[in-house]
């Protein structure tokens, strides 16, 4: 029996979870867990990417103990992240969140050297200040000329497991800085950066086997020996890849600290509309393009959470909003505000009373306007990306997390008249396994991998109600 080791890694949280394919369907066994963040160091949020690497050991080290002396592994993490490396391979300085407030205003800059138009004919990808083009655009010239390899966070883990540095098609995609046409890096924008080619690694494609665990560099730690293997390193591939849907008329929502609603098309769609409406085009595996719109998502919640100093637990918070009048309260949830606030409670009450709108005032409250804002903000997209695709979407599958929560999965299906489909909550790490099966020829391609997910995994679904016609839509 073949033993598969997913490392996903979100910006609050990261697990191991080990998998096998048993009598055709998929075992997850979750063998270690760890929490995750950004901290301030010299006025910046950063990452502790050493953190993470020591969790990673640590878990392998789990695996081990459990009798395997041999894995495959893959690292998915969130994206447009990067660490600098000089010619020595040391990092430049920490690698730092999109969250962090350097981006402000950077592409106000960037578009008096090229307009947004050029950009998205250029690149597919939705305008975000915290892509890595605008975060790149940030740097001192000398840190850059300095930088012998840039890697995003999970070409970094890999490189620091195996030695070799690779850049995986997915998540670079999400940079704003490969061409469409080409493929590769755009030579303008690069130019634009003051960056060459030759500063970034080779781009591969998922299922590239990166190379063998150097476990000599790691001798604190007893370890087996692994094949490390690039996966859809970019979470939101991975988290595609592991939903279950059949057919052409299903749309996907990855429900996480970011909320991605998107369809799985074979071709980029880059016009005036999709230029408008701010949707992007990223790759996935095996050739695949992930239209898509990016929302903030589960993290209003966790900020909520944190600004009451974590007394209500998500499930609480639930059921405190449960008990107030839907769509009494609303935000739009894409305002920059709700990035990265220092209070997001007092965030959304601003927001209401700037709007002339009612404010939230008690726990609940605040979680009612999130989850029925939410839905709105759902239901308005899944319109647009219908019209901009040209596809019927007759399905809803929505995987990750926020699959868990009945009363937003409910109110989704009564705003959108459609049904709901609940996927697996570790989406992300399924997909990331089965790229591994797939490249180990256990699994033969996506539509048999996904066939396995359905017999593997119970769905739930939420059918549509009916809504008050004083419903606010």
């Amino acid at each position: 029996m073949k033993n598969y080791v997913a490392v996903d890694i979100g910006a609050s949280s990261g697990r191991l979870i080990l998998g096998r394919l048993v009598n055709s369907k998929i075992e997850l066994e979750e063998v270690h867990r760890f929490k995750n963040g950004f901290n301030k160091k010299d006025n910046f949020d950063v990452w502790n990417s050493e953190f993470l690497l020591e969790e990673i050991l640590k878990g392998l080290v789990e695996v081990k103990k459990m009798g395997i002396e041999e894995c495959t592994l893959g690292i998915d993490t969130w994206a447009v992240d990067y660490a600098l490396l000089n010619e020595k391979n040391e990092k430049i300085h920490e690698i730092i969140s999109y969250r962090d407030n350097r981006t402000d205003g950077a592409i106000e800059k960037i578009t008096e050297k090229i307009s947004l138009e050029d950009i998205y004919k250029k690149t597919g990808i939705q305008f975000q200040q915290f892509n890595t083009l605008f975060q790149l655009s940030t740097e001192s010239s000398l840190d850059l000329d300095n930088t012998e390899t840039i890697l995003l966070v999970p070409d970094y883990l890999n490189y620091r497991l195996t030695g070799n540095k690779i850049l995986e098609r997915t998540n670079a995609s999400t940079m704003q800085l490969i061409n469409v046409s080409t493929g590769d890096l755009d030579k303008d924008l690069l130019e634009i950066l003051g960056l060459k080619r030759s500063q970034f690694p080779a781009i591969v494609d998922p299922g590239t086997v990166v190379g063998r665990l150097k476990k000599e560099c790691f001798p604190q730690y007893h370890l087996p020996d692994v094949e490390v293997i690039a996966v859809a390193s970019h979470d939101t591939a991975s988290a595609v890849l592991g939903t279950p849907g059949l057919g052409d008329s299903w749309a996907y929502l990855s429900s996480g600290t970011w909320s991605l609603l998107g369809l799985e098309v074979e071709n980029e769609i880059i016009n005036k509309e999709s230029l408008r409406h701010n949707y992007t085009n990223e790759l996935g595996a095996y050739g695949t393009v992930r239209f898509l719109k990016n929302i903030i998502g589960m993290w209003l919640i966790q900020e909520v959470e944190r600004d009451y100093n974590y007394k209500y637990t998500p499930s609480e918070l639930v059921t405190l909003a449960s008990e107030v009048e839907s769509f009494k309260y609303s935000i739009d949830v894409n305002d920059e505000r709700f990035l990265n606030p220092n209070s997001m409670v007092q965030a959304i009450q601003e927001y209401c009373r700037e709007q002339n709108k009612e404010v939230p005032q008690t726990p609940g409250e605040i979680a009612r306007t999130i989850y029925d804002s939410l839905a709105l903000c759902y239901k308005r997209d899944l319109e647009i990306l219908s019209s901009l695709a040209q596809k019927q979407i007759k399905e809803l599958i929505i995987v990750g997390g926020g699959g868990n929560i009945s009363l937003l999965n409910q109110t989704i299906a009564n705003l959108t008249g459609i049904e709901i489909q609940i996927g697996p909550t570790e989406a992300t790490a399924i997909g990331n396994l089965v790229v591994q099966m797939i490249t180990k020829n256990e699994i033969d391609d996506i539509e048999a991998a996904r066939k396995i997910i359905r017999q593997s995994f119970s769905l739930k679904s939420y059918l549509p109600e009916k809504i008050s016609k004083n419903t606010l839509l």
